[in-house]
C-alpha cells in the first residue's frame, strides 16, 4: 500500500479523521465524475490534458517548440521501424494514469507494452520512454508532477528538450525509488544515447538541425 507517512500519519492522530476521511473521498467522487466529463468531451486533436482534477487546454505551440518535437519524432519513428522496437506515438495520444491523463510530445512504447493496442485505442498505459519539449507555459508541469507521474508509473526514461537553449536533460528512472534522476545533459555538440530503445545514438543536433537530421536518417536507411 501507498503511504506518505507526513501526510497520513497527522491525519490518523486527528480527533476530526472521519471528517477529513469523508471529505477526502468527496473530492475524490467528484475528480472523477470530472474526469469521466472530460472524457466526454475531449475531441481528436485537442490539446487538452486532465491533472489534479483540472482540465488544461495548451494554447497553440511556438514554431520552436514544433520544429523541434518534429524533428524528434521523425528520428524516432525511422529507427523505431527500421529495427521492428515498438511503437512511437507524438502529442495526439492521451496517457491515461491512476489520476492524471497526459499527452505528450513524443512517446515510446515497447513491443511487449504496444501488444495489446488496437484500432479504436485513444486511452494508452504508462509508456517505456517520454519526452517534452519546454515552453513557458508548460515547463513547471513537464518538470514538476508529468516526471513524477510517469516515474511513480514505472516509466523508465524521460527526456526534457529546451528548444531556447538546444539542450536535452536525460533522466532515468530509480527503480526502487520509483524517482527519475538525472542522468546526463546534452548539447548540440554532443551525441545522445537512449538507454531504452536498444542502439538508438545520434547527435543531439539532428533534433534542431533539419540537415543533420536528414544525414543521421539516410545512414540508418543504407
Amino acid at each position: 500500500m501507498l503511504r506518505d507517512d507526513d501526510i497520513i500519519e497527522p491525519i490518523l492522530e486527528s480527533l476530526h479523521m472521519p471528517e477529513l476521511v469523508e471529505e477526502l473521498y468527496a473530492h475524490l467522487k467528484e475528480e472523477q465524475r470530472m474526469r469521466e466529463a472530460f472524457y466526454e468531451k475531449i475531441q481528436p486533436g485537442d490539446k487538452w490534458e486532465f491533472i489534479n482534477g483540472k482540465i488544461i487546454m495548451h494554447s497553440p505551440a511556438k514554431d520552436k517548440h514544433t520544429e523541434a518535437r518534429q524533428k524528434l519524432s521523425m528520428l524516432l519513428q525511422i529507427y523505431v521501424s527500421v529495427h521492428d522496437l515498438g511503437k512511437v506515438k507524438d502529442e495526439t495520444a492521451l496517457v491515461s494514469l491512476t489520476r492524471n491523463d497526459y499527452l505528450p510530445d513524443i512517446l515510446f512504447f515497447s513491443k511487449e507494452r504496444a501488444a495489446g493496442f488496437h484500432a479504436n485505442t485513444w486511452k494508452y498505459p504508462v509508456p517505456d520512454f517520454v519526452i517534452e519539449v519546454l515552453s513557458d507555459s508548460t515547463a513547471s508541469t513537464d518538470r514538476g508532477i508529468k516526471k513524477d507521474d510517469y516515474a511513480a508509473h514505472g516509466a523508465r526514461e524521460y527526456w526534457l528538450i529546451d528548444p531556447d537553449t538546444q539542450l536535452v536533460e536525460q533522466y532515468l528512472l530509480d527503480e526502487d525509488k520509483k524517482e527519475f534522476w538525472l542522468f546526463t545533459k546534452k548539447t548540440t555538440q554532443d551525441q545522445i544515447e537512449c538507454k531504452v530503445i536498444a542502439g538508438l545514438t545520434f547527435p543531439v543536433a539532428a533534433i534542431f538541425d533539419e540537415q543533420v537530421k536528414m544525414q543521421v536518417m539516410r545512414d540508418w536507411l543504407k
